[in-house]
């Protein structure tokens, strides 16, 4: 096993030479980190910052991500309950809950919210990888529809590096912290 390279921001490199699972993997844990450099010391206004005309946020994101993480993989792949605050909002009255809720959340508690859901995902998904061959061709899902851990996967890159983008934005407008 190579040993793996941390970046001048303390985000994990994704190996240059791997197969399919420890590419996709290392990827979305380099997004994840990128998301965590962006919004890592911020206060609680600063996390619920918007640059106009988007009401989009920092803290909106964390709780976004923390959903999104928890839908796609402890609900879609591990079948489970979604993780409180999911399971009992109110998605009809707003189908915008994790990114409207956000502004009542302090910054501590959305990072530790991003972060448990971040963590039943790498159990998941590593327990799947380690313990069941032919994970990524595996099907899954609720509603009758049927995922690939690989689609999954690579849907996760794209979520986290869309909005690493926009966080880029966002850190830039609140403290001029700026990067890739």
């Amino acid at each position: 096993m190579s040993e793996i390279m941390i970046d001048e921001q303390g985000r994990p490199e994704p190996p240059a030479s791997a197969g399919e699972a420890a590419t996709l993997l290392g990827f979305l844990e380099w997004l994840r980190g990128t998301i965590a450099w962006k919004t890592d010391g911020l206060t609680d206004a600063q996390l619920r910052h918007s640059l106009p005309p988007t009401s989009m946020t920092l803290g909106g994101m964390l709780k976004h991500l923390a959903f999104v993480e928890d839908y796609w993989f402890n609900h879609t792949i591990g079948r489970g309950e979604p993780i409180e605050p999911f399971n009992s909002a109110d998605w009809d009255a707003d189908e915008d809950f994790d990114w409207n809720s956000a502004a009542h959340d302090g910054g501590d508690e959305l990072r530790a919210l991003w972060r448990t859901a971040m963590d039943r995902s790498r159990t998941l998904v590593n327990g799947l990888i380690e313990y069941q061959p032919g994970a990524m061709e595996a099907v899954h899902g609720p509603e009758g529809r049927r995922y690939s851990l690989r689609w999954i996967l690579t849907h996760m890159v794209e979520e986290y590096a869309r909005h690493a983008g926009h966080a880029d934005l966002l850190r830039e407008s609140i403290d001029g912290l700026t990067g890739e």
